[in-house]
């Protein structure tokens, strides 16, 4: 039992109480770890019997056997790219490695089908073809994904800007954004404060704010209109990085097909720019 993937499962039917219980632990296992249950509901602002019936809604028999799972966890945990390295070390023992790891990875692929909603993608579809303007973050991790997204839709549909803290103007940013911007923040595990609070801000300015992440309780839900859950079922934010561009590719196809009409006009403008300027075709040479 893998306690991340049993809270995700039955955080929507927890308590208000009980959802402060499963997020602190997510956040604060250690804590589990060592303390009381009377404790930890003191920590956290809730009684100790809530605590108690936390880990009965997750299947357990009792606080005890929460602090027994969660001290073997600490001691298998280890970090992302340590995770990364081990499963790979896994799939290495195998004769043919390379279509191992692209296996797996198309693994993750249909999970994530499992995992999304086609009502909340169609939801995410029209409102990036209706709204002005759109803005997407992700740092770190998630900047590569962001950065791919922003170049995209601004070929697709344009009005499209990726948002960079270390040299964006953010104040004056978020006071553009308003009702009719959209704002997608791609936040994978370490969660990024700076992603969270821009996010917070749009939020508070109007904008309709578009969750990408890599769990379903991820500190980004707290923000989100929309919530779409990349899966891994590693820790490991590399191995999910194939799933994450298979969904943003889908989002982009999905803009592009029912806003047939603009796409058309935007790749009729981009085919007039004199492209022997700017581009070099297979085989040919610089001039």
């Amino acid at each position: 039992m893998v306690l991340k993937e049993v809270i995700e499962k039955e955080f929507n039917n927890l308590s208000k109480g009980q959802q402060k219980a499963a997020k602190y632990l997510l956040d604060h296992p250690k804590d589990f770890a060592v303390k009381s249950a009377g404790e930890i509901g003191k920590r956290i602002g809730v009684s100790e019997t809530t605590v108690i019936r936390f880990c009965y809604s997750i299947q357990l028999s009792g606080y005890s056997e929460l602090q027994k799972m969660v001290r073997e966890q600490l001691l298998k945990a280890n970090s992302t790219l340590g995770q990364y390295f081990t499963s790979k070390v896994e799939l290495a023992e195998k004769p043919e490695f390379l279509a191992s790891v692209m296996e797996k990875d198309c693994l993750h692929i249909r999970e994530t089908i499992q995992n999304i909603s086609q009502d909340d993608f169609d939801v995410l579809v029209e409102r990036l073809i209706k709204t002005k303007k759109i803005y997407v973050t992700g740092l770190r991790s998630s900047f590569a994904a962001a950065s791919w997204l922003s170049f995209t839709l601004g070929v697709v549909r344009g009005n499209a800007k990726l948002i960079r803290p270390d040299t964006d103007d953010l104040l004056l940013t978020i006071t553009e954004m308003d009702k009719e911007a959209t704002f997608i923040a791609i936040s994978f595990d370490r969660y990024m404060k700076d992603t969270i609070k821009m996010a917070e801000l749009a939020k508070k300015q109007g904008a309709f704010v578009i969750g990408i992440t890599d769990s379903a309780i991820a500190p980004i839900k707290e923000h989100a209109d929309l919530l779409f859950h990349i899966h891994s079922s590693e820790k490991s934010t590399i191995d999910a990085v194939p799933a994450l561009f298979s969904f943003l590719n889908a989002v982009i196809a999905g803009v592009s097909i029912q806003d047939g009409d603009r796409f058309q006009k935007r790749k009729e403008q981009y085919e007039k720019l004199d492209s022997e300027h700017f581009f070099i075709q297979p085989g040919g040479k610089m001039d």
